[in-house]
């Protein structure tokens, strides 16, 4: 009952998918299940699987992002809180380069977002305090902040919609190392 998945592709991009659990809700609160590998490797090449898995929490007014790399799978939600969730293509070759769409991720209904290789994704925090989770798939070792895609939150070619005009940053994500 609560191992069934409602999944659907992105409207813009052809390998990012939107998946949303069934919740059990009841008088004690609620049960969901976050991930099948029988369902979730189908979406990836048959060759990976999710290595490790990460924590974020932030407070209001935080951004953080843009950040991506050429061979990394990442299944991302927010478990606490509520984030605005933006996906950006950043492949030259592809023609939905230089696009993106958000998503509200929120402990609510416990969305997640599968974001393949060669994209960006970043959040900011609308809620107190949110707390991100990502899945990660991969060959080899994993490509750490030092050596991924950063790009400006507010990168004029990107131009995202942001629900903020001065947010939080730390300087990797102010700065950023490349423009589209």
């Amino acid at each position: 009952m609560y191992k069934e998945f409602k999944i659907r592709k992105s409207e813009i991009f052809e390998n990012v998918f939107i998946i949303e659990p069934t919740i059990f809700i009841d008088e004690r609160g609620n049960i969901f299940t976050t991930y099948l590998r029988e369902i979730y490797s189908s979406f990836i090449p048959a060759a990976l699987e999710f290595h490790h898995d990460k924590f974020a929490k932030s407070k209001h007014n935080v951004l953080r992002g843009l950040h991506g790399d050429t061979k990394t799978w990442k299944l991302v939600s927010c478990v606490w809180g509520e984030i605005y969730e933006v996906v950006a293509d950043v492949r030259k070759e592809s023609p939905t380069y230089g696009k993106w769409e958000s998503f509200i991720l929120d402990s609510e209904n416990y969305k997640q977002v599968l974001i393949p290789p060669g994209f960006v994704n970043g959040y900011y925090v609308l809620s107190d305090y949110a707390l991100f989770h990502y899945k990660l798939a991969y060959e080899g070792k994993y490509i750490d902040a030092g050596d991924q895609i950063t790009i400006r939150w507010d990168d004029p070619e990107l131009n995202i919609k942001w629900p903020c005009t001065d947010p939080v940053l730390q300087e990797r994500d102010e700065k950023g190392s490349l423009n589209i």
